[in-house]
């Protein structure tokens, strides 16, 4: 979350008129990530998030984010829903940009996560990837294979203004990546951004998803690895194998199959590659004046480096055919 395009408190008022959520008594702007801009409502009803839609969000991609969030909830999954405005509509437009309008939900997020967190997270993932099956509408993932080479060529010039050589470590990965990507896998409604700030617990029990804009129809198991990715790093950047233990066997109830398991090194390995070259994209590109923290894109530099010496599933803590102990 994070907040490009400012909002005036009487524009702020005036949209709300059009919802019945009560009037507004405060907001304020949420500074965490990097890709929307996000604030915190108080109405005389309750408490809201409110999301204008930026950057790598296009319009006409909402009616799939927010009707699968209403998809998801009707299943089980907890995660937020979207208000609708008196005419209906799950989103409109405020200061020039589409939004919308989200219950708020319970909990925090985990800071620094634990095994019990990894496990809450493999479980709701799996539960999530079998709530997605009957999901009608399709998105492609615009952030998958196809989609890094243009984020390459976006900063392939300042790359090493960040840290020398990073051009070319960069573009060795993305060649083999390009050559050797899986085929064939499972493909379904995947989260594609569940990092630890969009998973909500009360203490030790996961409360509920937050944040869809990246939802969309992927290798569900690419889904698995950017988990790994996100979850089981320590802050020195080591691997927990403890945690990627407890994350894929609470994966359990939707099995991953011999050949996602053999592909996940690489699916991590993309997973990484993927989130280095957001992250160093927005790093050089942060507008002035934004409410935003740009995020480290070193730190998937060495999260890269790792999933390169993965030989086998073995090394992310369970044993090949089945997610078992």
């Amino acid at each position: 979350m994070a907040v490009y395009t400012d909002v005036a408190a009487e524009d702020l008022a005036e949209f709300l008129k059009s919802y019945d959520i009560g009037e507004l008594l405060s907001y304020k702007g949420i500074a965490e990530g990097v890709e929307n801009s996000n604030f915190l409502l108080h109405t005389s009803q309750g408490a809201y998030i409110l999301t204008l839609y930026e950057k790598r969000v296009a319009e006409d991609d909402l009616p799939y984010f927010l009707s699968l969030m209403a998809h998801l909830a009707e299943r089980g999954v907890s995660c937020p829903q979207p208000a609708r405005n008196r005419k209906g509509e799950v989103y409109s437009r405020l200061a020039g940009r589409p939004a919308a309008i989200i219950n708020f939900l319970e909990g925090v997020w985990p800071r620094r996560p634990n095994v019990a967190h990894c496990s809450g997270v493999g479980e709701a993932l799996a539960k999530m990837h079998l709530a997605g099956r009957d999901f009608p509408l399709v998105r492609n993932n615009p952030l998958s294979v196809s989609g890094w080479r243009p984020l390459f060529d976006l900063a392939a010039a300042r790359a090493d203004s960040v840290q020398p050589g990073l051009r070319d470590f960069i573009a060795r990965e993305l060649d083999h990546l390009e050559a050797s990507w899986p085929a064939g896998l499972p493909v379904g409604v995947i989260h594609a951004d569940l990092f630890p700030d969009n998973v909500f617990f009360l203490g030790d029990k996961l409360s509920g998803l937050i944040d869809f804009p990246f939802a969309c129809n992927d290798i569900l198991a690419y889904d698995v690895a950017i988990c790994l990715n996100a979850w089981c790093f320590e802050p020195d950047h080591s691997f927990n194998v403890t945690k990627a233990r407890a994350l894929l066997n609470a994966y359990r109830e939707r099995q991953l199959s011999a050949a996602e398991e053999a592909a996940l090194p690489l699916l991590a390995r993309g997973a990484a590659l993927r989130f280095l070259l957001t992250r160093l994209v927005d790093f050089l590109n942060v507008p002035a004046g934004a409410l935003v923290q740009p995020k480290d894109p070193l730190e998937y530099v060495r999260k890269l480096r790792f999933h390169q010496n993965v030989a086998a599933i073995n090394d992310y803590g369970i044993t090949p055919a089945g997610c078992v102990a």
